[in-house]
């Protein structure tokens, strides 16, 4: 990993702030920013069709500000939490507002909470299916042995 990323990826946050649209500051073309996530091209071309990037172009080429910055790493910890390009959308929005802080924090609790609701679903079907072949591996197991 590059100095650069270092400095870049010490800690995604989900509350932001993302820096202003206009803010001044480096510019990183496409591959300094593929390499400093660890992303794809494709993955940030793919980000700026649904318009959670928006780098400015230089003829070509992309070259994102330190905006595009600040919501890559938005929109990288919402992704690994597991919520959908809409619901990302939803939290840069609120982060992006003007809303009293306090406010925006707990927009985004609640939308976390709510996520983390839904992970331990997920946890207690997947235990289910565990359980169950555990069962089916028993059961062949069973009838390997008899063979």
């Amino acid at each position: 990993m590059s100095n650069l990323a270092e400095k870049i990826l010490v800690t995604p946050d989900i509350a932001g702030p993302i820096s202003k649209a206009n803010e001044d500051g480096k510019l990183l073309s496409i591959s300094e920013m593929s390499d400093t996530f660890d992303v794809t091209l494709r993955t940030l071309r793919f980000y700026e069709e649904k318009g959670l990037l928006n780098p400015v172009r230089k003829g070509a080429r992309r070259y994102y500000r330190p905006h595009d910055v600040s919501r890559m790493k938005v929109i990288l910890q919402a992704k690994k939490i597991g919520l959908t390009l809409g619901e990302i959308r939803k939290v840069i929005s609120i982060v992006e507002s003007n809303l009293p802080r306090v406010d925006q924090l707990r927009k985004l609790r609640a939308i976390c909470a709510e996520q983390e609701d839904i992970l331990r679903e997920h946890q207690t079907q997947v235990a289910e299916q565990i359980v169950e072949m555990q069962g089916v591996v028993a059961s062949l197991d069973s009838l390997i042995s008899t063979t």
